[in-house]
């Protein structure tokens, strides 16, 4: 029994290791070899991939039932087939590398060859990298520049912002069923509709208004609007149900709207030489958040109820809030040049 427990752990481990890999490397290389101006437009049209492969694993959690003690590990196994799709299709179209990359370590020719290869023999790189081919080869950057005078304000707003957005994404799961319950709705299936339902109008409405504003002003409006109505939720307890549900539905979708930022803001937040390390170290952080949410929420409800772990998210959106209205930098092309 112990000894399944720590392969099993292990085995966990290893997972979650390797979808953080992917999602920190693969969405930097992504940036290299979309358009100008379509990168981040691209990025945020990835979270609605993202948004139904997570429906698709609530779904498959739902449904997949009656194995007995094996059920959870037959659920846990599904997640090999999007893997192993992504695999087949991976090794039939390889991913090319990234000529950014290769000229920051001073292999110009490599990286030239590279782009000809995928987009023709008209494209090259930009002539700063050529001169920049003269120098001496830069030493590899340690991660602690990270901390730095010149980045730690993006990196602190990147993960201060992913972090409390993951913290409180979390609770969504967490405060409906008791909302439902306090209304004597007690159908998970219900639950699951207004859960996931919330979250898909959320990243649509998300991806549209993403290029009509500013992302400083997303970003700040966001967690401020959704600090707010978890707020009314946890300090006016007394309100009608049908308004209590309404209000946190709302909640949902807002919250979720900000997810859109989730790829695109830590890549925009870091130059081409320190941008795999930054966005993995945003999303190292983020997880923390994201842990936190899941622990402690639970613990706090416990204690004091579904208003005392409501008010402790509002307070978090809050807090992210004033952190993105003083530092979180605008890095949206569009609005940077008004």
């Amino acid at each position: 029994m112990t000894a399944n427990f720590s392969l099993t752990f292990i085995l966990r481990i290893g997972i979650g290791l390797m979808i953080a890999v992917d999602y920190t490397v693969g969405n930097a290389l992504l940036t290299e070899w979309l358009p100008k101006g379509e990168d981040s437009k691209r990025q945020s049209h990835l979270l609605i991939y993202w948004t139904i492969g997570f429906i698709l694993s609530y779904l498959a959690g739902s449904f997949i039932t009656g194995f007995d003690s094996y059920t959870w590990q037959i659920i846990l196994a599904t997640s090999a087939v999007p893997a192993l799709v992504t695999a087949i299709f991976r090794s039939l179209f390889p991913l090319p590398a990234s000529p950014g990359w290769l000229a920051s370590k001073g292999k110009i020719k490599t990286a030239n060859k590279v782009i000809r290869k995928h987009m023709g023999r008209k494209w090259r790189l930009p002539a700063r990298f050529m001169k920049r081919n003269k120098k001496k080869t830069p030493r590899n950057i340690s991660w602690a520049i990270l901390f730095s005078k010149q980045y730690l304000r993006r990196t602190l707003v990147g993960g201060i912002f992913y972090a409390c957005q993951a913290f409180s994404f979390f609770g969504i799961s967490i405060f409906l069923p008791i909302l439902l319950q306090s209304m004597n709705i007690t159908s998970g299936n219900i639950s699951g509709i207004i859960y996931n339902g919330a979250m898909f109008i959320g990243v649509l409405i998300g991806t549209w208004i993403f290029n009509k504003v500013s992302r400083r002003f997303y970003l700040i409006s966001n967690f401020l609007i959704s600090g707010l109505l978890i707020g009314i939720l946890a300090i006016v307890p007394n309100l009608n149900s049908i308004l209590k549900l309404g209000i946190f539905t709302l909640f949902a979708i807002i919250l979720s709207a900000g997810l859109i930022l989730d790829y695109p803001y830590p890549t925009e937040l870091f130059d081409l030489k320190v941008r795999a390390t930054g966005v993995g170290t945003c999303i190292t952080i983020s997880r923390i958040g994201a842990a936190a949410g899941t622990f402690l929420l639970p613990v706090l409800t416990n204690v004091g109820g579904a208003s005392l772990a409501m008010l402790v998210c509002a307070i978090v959106l809050l807090f992210a809030f004033i952190v993105c209205l003083i530092w979180a930098p605008e890095t949206s092309p569009q609005f940077m040049k008004k």
